[in-house]
């Protein structure tokens, strides 16, 4: 049919099978508040200050009212009246003209192209060739009339202005049919889906993962993506659902908290103690090599203390990555700061100078807004709230054992 059509099932709802589709039937409306920049930003050719809607009246924004029938969504005409701007509505019809080439499963790859800027990794992400996302980026393009992508030899795929505008509407969309499918799923489809996490990768590694397995046990539906990345990782791209990180977002439409306080210390072998100068206060430090971070390539100035601690502290190995300065401490050839959480668990570390060198850093989760209200976000947003606690003098270097939740 011509208009905006979509499969809910490979788009949006990809833990989400017939019974969902057929619970669709019914007509499900769901709303979107849109204001005119949203016509200006996929109708750019649309001329709104002579448009009028059928009774007469100016077009004026209202609601968008998104119809599923026999699991299709139905095409939009999408004037409103300003007689009666409390009660309109969109009139829902097979046949339109303003949007009558419009084929929302385009924007599906309009978005995976806009968070990865690259053909190819959208087409990864959506298990396609790169020709048929190529192809459904030039039918978005044709039907709106205007580019929405500049492709740049260094940088990929840049959105236009026009693409940018169109951004934030299409994710808007996207959120609301993750909570429509929740909402009109039984309780079963709703514990299912995917989740996509980023984290520091100690934390990540040794932490996390451990948790976030006998999670699963619970709700084998979920499928999870762990990141243990060393840098920061874009929530505005999509790249994750929730993330944990060394320092609370600055600005943005997230939900964050305070997850933990964790605890690091100084770490050696016992054959390290044993094959150098003995250690019995700070001042001794002085003499003996370290393991540390890379300073200019640290993705967090939390990272940094080793030269806080010892300014003039002599690094022969460093690393931007916590495991291979982890396994470096364990050959006995030089001092490390490592975390509680990661040290702890191993009987070969010991620490060193535990009542002088403590430091304390934490921790932060956040999410986008509008994800945070997805049932499955919310439980492995408390999961993981109820672990930290449980492990709160694990991770503080008072314990040695970590804990699961029952």
């Amino acid at each position: 049919m011509a208009g905006l059509t979509m499969s809910c099932h490979s788009l949006l709802c990809e833990s989400v099978h017939s019974p969902l589709i057929s619970s669709f039937t019914r007509a499900i409306e769901v709303v979107v508040w849109f204001s005119e920049a949203f016509i200006s930003a996929i109708l750019p050719s649309a001329n709104h200050a002579s448009s009028a809607c059928a009774d007469g009246s100016p077009w004026s924004p209202g609601s968008l009212f998104l119809s599923w029938s026999g699991g299709v969504l139905w095409s939009i005409d999408v004037q409103t009246s300003n007689k009666n701007a409390d009660k309109s509505r969109v009139n829902m019809q097979k046949n339109i003209t303003s949007l009558g080439l419009l084929n929302w499963d385009d924007l599906k790859f309009f978005l995976e192209v806009a968070r990865t800027r690259k053909v190819s990794s959208a087409a990864r992400r959506l298990a396609v060739d790169y020709t048929t996302v190529s192809r459904r980026i030039n039918s978005l393009e044709t039907s709106l009339g205007t580019l929405l992508f500049e492709k740049s030899r260094n940088n990929g795929f840049i959105m236009t202005a026009e693409g940018q505008r169109l951004l934030g509407y299409a994710e808007s969309i996207e959120s609301t049919l993750h909570m429509a499918c929740e909402q009109v799923s039984g309780s079963s489809v709703a514990l299912s889906g995917h989740i996509r996490m980023g984290c520091t990768e100690g934390f990540g590694s040794f932490f996390i993962t451990p948790q976030l397995s006998h999670f699963l046990d619970s709700y084998p539906s979920i499928s999870l993506d762990i990141l243990p990345l060393p840098h920061f990782i874009s929530l505005s791209k999509r790249e994750a659902d929730i993330v944990i990180a060394l320092e609370r977002p600055e600005h943005g439409p997230y939900v964050c908290c305070k997850l933990c306080d964790y605890s690091l210390r100084l770490y050696a072998t016992q054959a390290y103690l044993d094959s150098h100068p003995a250690i019995e206060q700070k001042a001794d430090l002085s003499g003996h090599v370290f393991i540390s971070y890379v300073d200019d390539l640290a993705f967090s100035s939390e990272l940094l203390y080793l030269s806080n601690l010892l300014p003039n502290a002599q690094a022969q190995l460093r690393s931007t990555s916590v495991i291979a300065q982890y396994t470096a401490a364990l050959q006995g050839r030089a001092l490390a700061i490592l975390p509680c959480f990661l040290a702890a668990q191993d009987p070969r570390l010991l620490p060193v100078l535990a009542e002088e060198v403590n430091i304390t850093r934490q921790f932060w989760m956040y999410c986008r807004e509008d994800l945070r209200k997805l049932k499955r976000i919310t439980l492995l947003w408390d999961y993981i709230r109820e672990v930290t606690e449980l492990n709160k003098g694990f991770l503080l270097g008072e314990k040695s054992e970590l804990r699961f939740a029952r």
